[in-house]
């Protein structure tokens, strides 16, 4: 089943501005939505991959605040 990560800028926008913590990512599918701060990747196996990660409270040191990270091998082209 293909799903598809979302991070809604708008709920990051609005805990910058209340000090609220309110999930901004979602996992969608063509049967629902499900929210969270931190989305894990899993290879066939059930192994993690990477993590979608939000941590307004400890961004990194470039300031980001909403990351992917992973011990795997990255591709770019």
């Amino acid at each position: 089943m293909l799903q598809r990560i979302h991070v809604n800028q708008h709920v990051i926008r609005k805990n910058r501005k209340d000090g609220e913590t309110n999930p901004p990512l979602t996992v969608k599918n063509y049967k629902k939505n499900t929210y969270g701060s931190k989305v894990e990747v899993l290879d066939k196996e059930g192994n993690v991959v990477c993590e979608v990660v939000y941590t307004p409270n400890k961004p990194l040191s470039c300031g980001a605040e909403v990351y992917v990270q992973t011990s795997s091998e990255v591709r770019i082209s």
